[in-house]
């Protein structure tokens, strides 16, 4: 697969570690809605990130980079981007896409793992709007959540659409769900048998999340999630 230049169009920070990085390719990148692309760092090293926008929407690129201090990996690629105003991507890559069809979908996002779900969801909006969606996104503080305004608004245009956040260390003044985001879905769902569900969040809870749902009857079919070509 061909690299692609992109310029970088801003880098915004959406917490204190995410930031969103808007990029314009030279060519249209055709993705389906739930692949990544890779960043060219060298000829040996490229950098897996999830495309947050639709497929539809493929004359641009947006990603959510988690950049904690100490995590290189990803630091390295802001900071070649923001002194280089460019950068080569290839794309898209990766098999847990959307499906077509009118089953309904669970989507499940831990962190930055949004922006998988988030390029699901609104390519699901915009061919499918009468599908069932429901979105649970975890995170450790509300603050994490960086696209909750946005969400709640969302849901109250879409009425086949539910979002429901999940905070892991809550304020004394969170009236919402508290704890791990899977465990949301297990208390909503004792049967996941006639569902689809795509997860995106650390290795560790995308295995544990498998394993709970296919105990409620979740198949192997229906279970997508760039994590399961490697655990």
């Amino acid at each position: 697969m061909s690299q692609i230049r992109c310029q970088v169009e801003g880098i915004a920070p959406l917490t204190k570690t995410v930031y969103r990085v808007d990029l314009t390719p030279d060519v249209s990148l055709d993705f389906q809605s739930g692949q990544y692309v890779l960043v060219h760092m060298a000829e040996d090293d490229k950098r897996p990130f999830s495309i947050a926008n639709a497929a539809h929407d493929n004359n641009r690129l947006e990603l959510h980079i988690g950049a904690e201090p100490g995590n290189s990996y990803a630091g390295e690629v802001l900071e070649r981007m923001r002194q280089e105003k460019a950068i080569f991507i290839s794309g898209g890559h990766g098999q847990a896409t959307l499906q077509d069809g009118d089953t309904p979908m669970i989507l499940v996002a831990g962190g930055t793992g949004f922006s998988y779900t988030y390029s699901i969801l609104m390519q699901s909006l915009k061919v499918n709007p009468n599908r069932e969606i429901t979105l649970y996104w975890g995170g450790k503080h509300l603050e994490d959540l960086y696209y909750h305004k946005e969400l709640i608004s969302l849901a109250a245009h879409h009425p086949h659409l539910t979002y429901i956040p999940v905070v892991e260390n809550a304020a004394d003044d969170w009236d919402g769900r508290k704890g791990w985001v899977h465990h949301a879905v297990l208390a909503d769902y004792a049967d996941l048998s006639g569902v689809q569900v795509y997860i995106a969040g650390r290795f560790d809870m995308a295995k544990v999340a498998r394993d709970d749902f296919f105990e409620r009857g979740l198949t192997k079919e229906n279970l997508f999630g760039d994590a399961y070509a490697f655990i």
